[in-house]
């Protein structure tokens, strides 16, 4: 085939999909961006084109909705709306978070599946992709309202998950008390501990080391991996990142464990800055212990100073870590970050940076480290905690830990060499996608129609 006729192939099954998933703007983003980056792959392949691959890749193989009725402390009833779609099952049984932000609809939640099937096959462990979640927002919620909500979620959800077929985890919203509530809820409706249904589990029941930590680690990791293709390192950098919650919490961990210094973090309300380096004790007490505001951090931290709304990008520094929440990054970030001398960036949020500031990245000759690798982590250690609940092991945080970072390294050779292959060296969106892609189409084509 040629770049002519793949390009008219590729913009013809991108607006058959816009048009069968009107509204969904995330959905048509994660599709666009995958979709533009594969024409090398599909010149070297022309019988994924003949076996329709992409027609059925980008139709979820199964979606599921459905109503969440709970009630409040004051025995008030509220009706929330639950998802789960099952993606593709090609590499492995479903394998992805649950969302529960007041934001979350099924464009969200598709975005988030499409994007996990490649993340999921980058991490080389036999799993596919799904995601799921609510519109229901934990935030101000007592632990009862919570429970009840999750056992309710749970009441529907139980029908379509399981070890050999959907595995849920954690997300925005989700958290160890709400995987607690949940899988207490499934022991119970099924009467089987399964184990291997939900991830994020506490360490005493069945949970992994290292999976609370997982996602902000294997950012860092990755901007690591990165650095060092060019002979440097996180030794030394300033660090500016977004979001307050663990992928965020524990990406400023790692990079000062690695010698750097992490100065920022921030949340709906707004950023903090603190030259000294953010106190991660300090943060995890505010953000997971009280679930206050990150404003309380400069009430409390002489050197930090709070700014109200705003944009935490236009902060300077070395390496850019956004790991709050998708599209958070636009292309006038962007231009302040690269202005401001950033020589990387590493997405620990999913889709967190716009298309054109992925590009300005690009063409500024800025590492861009896209987060269906960069944040694989995550998923990473919940396949090795699947894997721990099989065989009924327990392994060693710094076992754990090591095991990450090696599959964050194989990650980022798979993406650096797809990169190479397919003719255009450095740019990981590419590298990520084409890789992630064949490794799926090739399991979908030996599987037959179906």
């Amino acid at each position: 085939m040629t770049n002519s006729s793949v390009n008219d192939y590729l913009s013809s099954v991108y607006e058959t999909a816009v048009a069968r998933n009107a509204n969904e703007p995330e959905f048509h983003q994660a599709l666009h961006e995958v979709l533009e980056s594969i024409a090398p792959a599909l010149i070297e392949h022309p019988e994924f084109v003949e076996a329709g691959i992409l027609e059925r890749l980008v139709e979820p193989e199964r979606q599921v909705m459905f109503r969440v009725p709970w009630t409040d402390d004051g025995n008030r009833v509220h009706v929330n709306r639950g998802f789960r779609v099952q993606f593709n099952s090609a590499l492995g049984p479903y394998k992805g978070g649950l969302r529960f932000h007041s934001s979350v609809n099924l464009s969200i939640i598709k975005f988030l599946g499409f994007e996990q099937i490649f993340k999921n096959a980058l991490t080389g462990q036999g799993i596919g992709g799904g995601k799921g979640g609510s519109d229901f927002d934990p935030h101000g919620k007592s632990d009862s309202e919570i429970m009840r909500f999750c056992q309710s979620f749970m009441d529907e959800l139980y029908h379509h998950i399981g070890e050999y077929t959907d595995v849920p985890a954690g997300d925005i919203g989700v958290g160890g008390r709400e995987i607690g509530y949940m899988f207490g809820r499934f022991r119970k409706l099924t009467n089987r501990h399964e184990s291997g249904v939900l991830t994020g589990k506490g360490l005493g029941w069945g949970g992994a080391q290292v999976r609370t930590e997982a996602t902000g680690y294997g950012a860092v990791f990755f901007a690591e991996e990165m650095l060092a293709v060019r002979g440097e390192g996180i030794d030394g950098r300033t660090a500016i990142v977004s979001g307050a919650g663990n992928v965020a919490t524990y990406a400023i961990e790692k990079v000062q464990q690695l010698g750097g210094k992490a100065i920022t973090a921030s949340d709906s309300s707004g950023y903090i800055v603190d030259e000294d380096g953010v106190d991660v004790d300090l943060l995890k007490q505010i953000k997971e212990v009280e679930r206050l505001r990150i404003s309380e951090y400069a009430a409390r931290k002489t050197s930090a100073r709070f700014i109200e709304g705003g944009s935490v990008w236009d902060v300077k520094g070395d390496i850019a870590l956004p790991s709050a929440t998708q599209n958070e990054l636009g292309l006038k970030d962007a231009e302040t970050l690269i202005k401001n001398g950033v020589v990387a960036v590493s997405e620990g949020a999913n889709m967190p940076t716009q298309p054109d500031a992925v590009h300005a990245f690009q063409k500024a000759g800025v590492l861009f480290g896209p987060g269906k690798a960069a944040n694989a982590g995550g998923v990473a250690t919940s396949a090795l905690e699947m894997t721990q609940n099989a065989s009924r092991e327990r392994w060693s945080f710094d076992d754990s830990e090591r095991r990450l970072h090696d599959i964050m390294r194989n990650v980022h050779r798979s993406a650096y060499e797809a990169a190479e292959r397919y003719g255009h060296p450095g740019d990981y969106v590419v590298g990520a996608n084409t890789s992630a892609f064949v490794q799926v189409a090739s399991a979908m084509q030996s599987q037959g129609v179906i």
